[in-house]
């Protein structure tokens, strides 16, 4: 049953990242395609690390993974809110 839970769970994180992947080829400007990006990327990283880390049990390999996904949920929305700035500013000096 944990095998099955955890292949459901990396493929719904495969299919997230699949998902933003054609938001970046697809969205019309760059800050469509930051925010589609971040959020397909931090929901397919998440989802896939927690089936990961079902199959790792409760070991030390699972609580650095629970680790990952906290440095996760802070980086991945940050690094693209300061790519997003970035872009904005970019524009609106060149008017």
């Amino acid at each position: 049953m944990i095998n099955v839970l955890s292949m459901i769970l990396i493929g719904f994180g495969l299919f997230f990242f699949f998902v933003g992947t054609v938001g970046v080829l697809r969205f019309p400007d760059a800050l469509t395609r930051a925010h589609g990006a971040a959020k397909c990327d931090t929901l397919g990283a998440v989802l896939s690390i927690l089936g990961l880390i079902l199959q790792a049990g409760f070991t030390v390999a699972a609580l650095k993974l629970v680790l990952v996904i906290l440095f996760l949920w802070t980086a991945n929305p940050t690094a693209t809110h300061v790519i997003a700035k970035a872009i904005y500013r970019n524009r609106h000096q060149e008017e």
